[in-house]
């Protein structure tokens, strides 16, 4: 029998994960393979939140002089975008999912209620949070660790696409870079580790939220991270 290592999880995935080898947009081919990889996690049982980047349509920064705000709702849209695609494949997959927007857009998804996600989490229904925090100046790292203690998650999945873990350099261009296999919240604030916006990291040594980094180039790497393997780094406090 398969053993769970979490009940309820967020899942905060990367943009880029959804653009898979293609580097922006959306292929096909690596969400599929993802929503089969969150299906499996349904089907154990574990009740499954997920927030989206936005990282594949859209960087606000040093955008023409762009006002920041205005970029950053840019980026809250294009969340939006990746929230929606990644739905339609979840139901393609036969995955019993709801799609909620901190924005609202009524046409399109329920507006974010914390109550009724998770009323939908408890009827082992998958729920996508769509439209980042819902205001400016913020990343979707910070919405996914604020979902996470709205829903009240056992942990913060951090999926990315261009490690399999927390290093104590960059390893795409220092090919000494060496991955840790757990850290305190206040070793990675203090070695400037750039996993995570500072806010998120604050905020879940503040709320005792473990964040567990790993990579989605593997897509399976989720179940084996709801399992409790030892994959990527995990942070607590």
């Amino acid at each position: 029998m398969d053993v769970v290592g979490y009940k309820r999880v967020l899942l905060k995935l990367s943009g880029e994960s959804l653009a898979g080898s293609q580097g922006h947009g959306v292929d096909f081919v690596a969400v599929k393979a993802i929503a089969a990889e969150i299906k499996k996690c349904q089907m154990l049982g574990v009740q499954l939140g997920i927030v989206v980047g936005g990282g594949n349509f859209w960087r606000g920064k040093g955008v023409w002089q762009m006002d920041k705000a205005r970029a950053d709702y840019m980026g809250m849209l294009a969340t939006a975008m990746n929230a929606l695609a990644l739905y339609d494949f979840m139901i393609a997959a036969e995955i019993d999912v709801r799609l909620q927007m901190v924005v609202a857009m009524p046409a399109i998804a329920e507006s974010y209620s914390r109550d009724r996600a998770v009323a939908h989490l408890e009827r082992g229904r998958v729920v996508i949070f769509g439209g980042g925090t819902g205001g400016p100046y913020f990343s979707t790292d910070t919405a996914a660790v604020l979902k996470a203690i709205d829903i009240g998650a056992d942990v913060v999945f951090k999926a990315t696409h261009t490690t399999d873990g927390v290093y104590d350099k960059d390893p795409v261009v220092n090919s000494d870079a060496v991955q840790y296999e757990h850290l305190r919240f206040h070793e990675a604030i203090d070695k400037h580790l750039g996993f995570m916006d500072r806010a998120a990291v604050v905020l879940c040594e503040e709320h005792k939220m473990p964040v567990l980094v790993f990579g989605i180039k593997r897509p399976e790497n989720l179940v084996l991270a709801v399992k409790g393997h030892k994959i990527g780094t995990l942070l607590d406090v």
